[in-house]
């Protein structure tokens, strides 16, 4: 698989000097669960990033629940945590691979090449017998020197201005529920953008919710959007949308983007149309 590892890989390569293991579980109804579970047990030497901490920036008006953060305290943070360009990048977390994959997508972002989401998590991890700490990390301070692929993200205006384009191909990533409508517990409207189509974000995993499905299995998953030219992919604050991501290119689709802000940023525009139902 191009992005995803095996527990039995991780478990051979663990300690190779130019890998780093990145934990990153985090409850969001909870937002503490995360760091308290990882000073508790973690993969030996994993540093932890926490997703609102590390992997977010500060809420404003628009920009979504979840907004990126600003890219060179992020740098920072990955040279303090030991990585640098040519480190191999291990992600893991217990929430099926939303969060992990959110790191990953913004080391993808950044033009980092060696960069994969661990395969079950770290529920399964344990389960296996494999071993954990309540150790310090392993870091080792380097630098890290970014290589923006600024094409692969989209704001609420490129979204807007694809709506009804022949060829782009909308993907909202969270349950059918809320696309539709139905229900919205979290953001003030209800609905999905015009257009896009329903694939919820564990889909890309396997009927226990813990392996990621083969590439085989994926391309089925997404076998009616292979003349697309273009795919963008929101969810509700830009973090769960991010596995979706990974599970299309696992599938080979070449030209996948991610709407940042999502569907909490879309609704921060009054005048933005809002769909409802199956489309």
């Amino acid at each position: 698989m191009r992005h995803i590892v095996s527990q039995s890989w991780l478990f051979e390569h663990g300690t190779d000097e130019d890998v780093v293991i990145a934990d990153c579980r985090f409850q969001l109804g909870n937002p503490a669960a995360g760091q308290e579970a990882y000073a508790v047990d973690h993969i030996p030497g994993a540093v932890y990033f926490d997703l609102e901490r590390d992997l977010s920036g500060p809420k404003s008006e628009h920009g979504g629940r979840h907004p990126l953060p600003d890219w060179n305290d992020f740098v920072i943070k990955l040279g303090e945590a030991g990585i640098h360009n040519e480190t191999t990048v291990i992600a893991y977390d217990d929430q099926g691979g939303a969060m992990a994959s959110r790191l990953w997508w913004m080391l993808y972002y950044l033009g980092h090449k060696r960069v994969f989401v661990l395969d079950g998590g770290y529920a399964r991890w344990k389960e296996s017998g494999y071993p954990v700490s309540d150790g310090p990390a392993n870091e080792h301070p380097t630098l890290f020197e970014p290589k923006p692929l600024e094409h692969i993200v989209v704001g609420m205006e490129d979204v807007k201005s694809r709506i009804g384009r022949p060829g782009t191909v909308l993907i909202d990533s969270r349950e059918e529920r809320r696309y539709m409508g139905l229900e919205e517990a979290i953001d003030p409207i209800a609905g999905h953008i015009p257009g896009a189509k329903s694939y919820f974000w564990k889909g890309g995993l396997d009927e226990q919710g813990n392996n990621w499905k083969n590439e085989a299995e994926l391309r089925e998953r997404f076998a009616e959007l292979r003349d697309a030219d273009e795919i963008i992919v929101y969810c509700g604050s830009g973090v769960t949308a991010c596995p979706n991501v990974l599970a299309l290119q696992e599938a080979g689709f070449p030209n996948v983007k991610l709407y940042s802000g999502s569907w909490s940023d879309w609704v921060s525009y009054k005048d933005n149309p809002v769909a409802t139902g199956r489309e």
